[in-house]
Formats: C-alpha cells, structure tokens, sequence
C-alpha cells in the first residue's frame, strides 16, 4: 500500500452493518428531483433548431445537436461514389457486430465501419452482465414489470415486449457461437440478481463480460463476408431520394481524406455520448463515445426521445484520482457488497435503482457525509469485504477478478479495504426514436444499440443494455438487408447533402449567425488547456 493510500485509510471509520431505513416510494422522488442529475435545473439548455426544437437538454447535448459539420468547404459530391454497398453499418461495437453478422446471412454486400478497430466500444468495457428471464419463476412478463417500473413507466412498451420476449433466444444463440458464461456446480448458467429486479436474471462471465462477448463476436464477424473499415469513423449521413438516407461520408484517420458510401440501407450503432462529460461528471464510456450519430441523425431530421435523460452509474472509483470513472459493476451490490457514509454508515439499499442509490451518494456527499479524498473530492465506501465474509473467504476474487487486479495496480486490496466511489456518467438513456424494427423517422436509416432510444424509459436496469445490443442488432440486420433488397434503384446523381446546408441555415438564422461548434468531435479533447 503507498503512503497516500495507506494514510487515507489510516482515517476510515469502524463500518456499522445496521440496514439503512427503507424508501417509500414519495422518499424516492423527493431524492431524485433533489439531487438526480437529470432533474437539477443548472447545466440546461432548450433546443432551439431541428426535429426536436423547444425541448430542454444538457447544454453538452444541445451543443452538440446545433452544431455546424465538419465537412466545411468540401460538401461537392463527386462524381462517383468510392465505395457502393447494399447495407453500409456505421459502429464496431456489440450493435453493429450483430447487425453485421445476421445482415450477412441474408446475401446483401454488407460494410461494416467503425471508428477505431472493430470491437473498441462501449461494449467491451461492460461488467456486470445479461439480463434475461431464464431462471424458474421468472418470467418475460415479470422482466417487463421489473424494467419499467426501474424505467418510471416511461419505456415504449412495444420496445420492452420485444426486448424481453426475445432475450431468452438471443442467450441461446450467444452460448451457441461460444460464449463462456459463469455456471453452477450443476452446469446450469447462473443467475444473479441485480438493482431494481425481483428475480436473480443476470448472467455474466466473471466482471469481465463485455470482453468475453467482443472476443467471440468479433472473430466471426472478420471470418464473415462482411468487408470491414476500420479508423473511419462516419462524419455526415448522405440523402437520397425522398429525403431518404442514401449512404454516409466516413473520414480516413490515416489518409485524412473523405470516403462516399453509397448505400441502399443505413445502420447507425454508434453508441453513446459519455465522454461529453455532462456536467463536469467522469465517465466509464470508451474514448470513441462522442453522440456521432446523434448529430447525424438529427441534421437529417430524425427525431429523438427522452434525450434528456442519462444514467450516473452509483459506483466510480473516485480515489485515487487517476482511477476516476473506472466502474465497479452493480454486480457486487448484488453479491452482497455494502456502502457507508464517512461516519460509518449505511445510507440506502444498494440494490435500490442506480438513479436512486447515485442520488443517495450525491446526497451524503452535499450534505457533508461524504468521505474526503487528498484532491478534494468526495465519495461513500464501498465494501466488498462484506462479500467475503457473508459468502466465504475468496469470492470476491474469485467472481470479480479483474476489480481485485485494476484496484491492487492502485495499491487498493478491495479484499481488505472498501473502494472509495461517487457516480459517473455511464449511459445514454434516451437517443434516436426507433419502432421495434429498429426504423427511425428517415427513410432507410436504422439504429440500434445505445444511440436508440425510448426502450429503458428514463432509468436502465443493469443487465438491460447489452441484452438490447443483441435483441435489436439481430432485428436491425435483418430488417437493413430486407429494405437494402426492396429499395428501387437511386443513381448517385440523386444523392446529396441538402440537409446539411437546410440545417446550417435554420441555425444561422436562430443564432444571427453566431459561431457555432462542428460536431462530430469525434474524440474528446483533454490537452491542458492555459489560462
């Protein structure tokens, strides 16, 4: 342990099991209208320009959706398209490999682009899990109830009757293609039990399984026929007849030069905007998670839903410092790890709601009972100790491996000591409004994964997003390849970026032609700025 470490600790009270008092459901909305991101009124903007004008958003948000493209001087369409495709896939990740890889059963020339390499996503980072109705006793019905109540009633329900009645045949398809999921001494999958759920339906390998899904997915799909282009990220969506979308502009990062696509069908699975860092908050997000298909999306005219809404995943490590942001998955709440207040205390349930437990954190921290760290910020204990010592000595290394080894990198034994933790901007609720086929308001143009939105209402379940990544990636191919064959013949004469300049207009006229912020950013910039 290093000296600052071991000095931090020197400090940390005894640790009082007493169970914290229960919520009533008015205790519940008291905490989160007080201290819950979303619903605090600072660091807010109304839209002004597009589909959804006079909503209230993050400023992050709205910066990003009222910016100016990035293809500044260049928007002449050549006079062929560099690449011709039927169904062209904009995102690496689980989304877009799934889509990916059911498109390419359907005999359409599928391409696949991503902005780094295939698999550096959001979803590779994931911990804690699946979630499906599986076990005995569960149901897809009592997965539906769990979800939206966690979802204040707020979810699309046909989304969630797709979601939750097609999870059990997408956990079979993922141990089909190889997958190693945790199992009980009988051989069965396990299941545990998250935040928010009444049945344990959480299945998971160790805290590692994005990685597991992303080592097994990502090798089928470079074995498939679908052609893949990597450090390409899409810059503009490209319109068609009808307003339809018609393929997209990707940026080279090693050439520096612009690729047209031509497409019959579009996929967007870019992800989620974490590393705008709403609010100053750290993030557990991959560095590619910069909203670029929202503002895509939105120049084009799509519309958008609960937008204003984003999830603050209870427990970052907040100390040390450089650890900021990393995630401790919900998975050792679920296994019994408790949380306690600088004097000792335990605050909340931690298998409440993340919106509620993260509101409760932030509340100990404002009123003066979060734990101080030597930078000056604030955090609660989180104790996985009491795991070990309610299951038997060795569980927590032996279920959450890859915990034990990042904290004891950082001279934290989270065997022996609790990991500090404050919330981090973890996932974007809302995104791209989508039908249970994965379409949005533009013709041909589909998304899936976490830029959709409309399916987790205003609050996500653990589990709930990388059960999405396969239940709408699989129905967004298939629906793609199936509009890619129908879709009449278009020439690349009828293609263009007239919604770029429509949209550049509305903002020049909205903001009397004020400087505006070219989105997508792409990656996040964190060069030190002088003062």
């Amino acid at each position: 342990m290093s000296d600052l470490v071991e000095s931090f600790y020197s400090r940390m009270p005894v640790l009082d099991e007493t169970p914290p008092a229960a919520l009533s459901p008015e205790d519940r909305q008291r905490l989160l209208k007080s201290f819950y991101p979303d619903y605090r009124p600072e660091g807010k903007a109304t839209l002004r320009v597009g589909p959804d004008a006079g909503t209230v958003v993050p400023e992050e948000i709205a910066t990003l959706l009222e910016s100016r493209s990035r293809l500044q001087g260049t928007r002449v369409i050549p006079d062929h398209p560099d690449r011709e495709v039927d169904l062209l896939i904009i995102g690496g990740g689980g989304a877009g490999i799934t889509a990916a890889l059911y498109a390419a059963e359907q005999g359409v020339s599928v391409l696949l682009t991503t902005k780094l390499r295939v698999g550096d996503s959001n979803t590779v980072m994931a911990e804690g899990g699946i979630q499906s109705a599986l076990g005995e006793g569960d149901s897809p019905v009592e997965h539906f109830r769990d979800t939206f109540r966690g979802g204040h009633g707020e979810n699309d329900p046909t989304l969630l009757s797709v979601l939750v009645s097609e999870g059990p045949r997408m956990v079979e398809w993922l141990v089909s293609r190889g997958i190693l999921f945790d199992r009980d001494p009988q051989g069965n999958l396990s299941l545990r039990k998250g935040g928010g759920t009444s049945r344990p339906r959480l299945i998971s390998a160790k805290d590692y399984t994005g990685l597991e899904l992303i080592r097994v997915l990502k090798e089928d799909v470079v074995n498939s026929p679908v052609e893949i282009l990597e450090f390409s990220p899409a810059v503009e969506l490209l319109q068609g007849p009808g307003g339809a979308c018609a393929g997209a502009v990707l940026w080279d990062l090693d050439s520096r030069k612009n690729i047209f696509v031509k497409a019959r069908t579009v996929i967007l699975a870019t992800g989620g905007t974490g590393r705008l860092h709403l609010g100053g908050f750290a993030t557990s997000n991959h560095f590619g998670a910069t909203g670029d298909g929202l503002c895509m999306a939105y120049r084009m005219g799509a519309k958008l839903v609960h937008i204003d809404s984003f999830q603050y995943h209870p427990t970052g490590v907040i100390f040390p410092s450089e650890m900021a942001g990393m995630l401790i998955t919900e998975a050792v709440r679920g296994a019994g790890a408790r949380m306690y207040n600088v004097l000792g205390r335990r605050f909340v349930n931690e298998l409440e709601t993340r919106d509620v437990v993260a509101s409760a954190i932030i509340r100990e921290c404002s009123e003066g009972r979060g734990v101080p760290t030597p930078s000056g910020a604030f955090g609660v204990y989180l104790d996985l100790a009491s795991i070990d010592r309610d299951a038997g000595e060795g569980t927590v290394t032996k279920r959450f491996p890859n915990i034990v080894k990042l904290m004891t990198r950082h001279h934290v034994d989270p065997t022996k000591v609790p990991i500090l933790v404050y919330p981090t901007l973890h996932y974007q609720n809302g995104g791209i409004k989508t039908d249970e086929n994965a379409h949005t308001s533009i013709p041909n143009l589909l998304v899936a994964g976490e830029a959709s939105g409309g399916l987790h209402g205003t609050n996500r379940l653990m589990g709930n997003s990388l059960l999405e990544l396969f239940v709408f990636g699989r129905r967004a191919g298939l629906e793609g390849s199936k509009e890619a064959k129908e879709r009449a013949p278009f020439s690349w004469k009828e293609v263009s970026l007239a919604h770029v300049e429509n949209f550049e207009q509305a903002l020049a006229r909205e903001f009397k032609g004020a400087e505006r912020p070219i989105a997508p950013t792409l990656f996040p910039d964190y060069r030190r700025k002088d003062s």
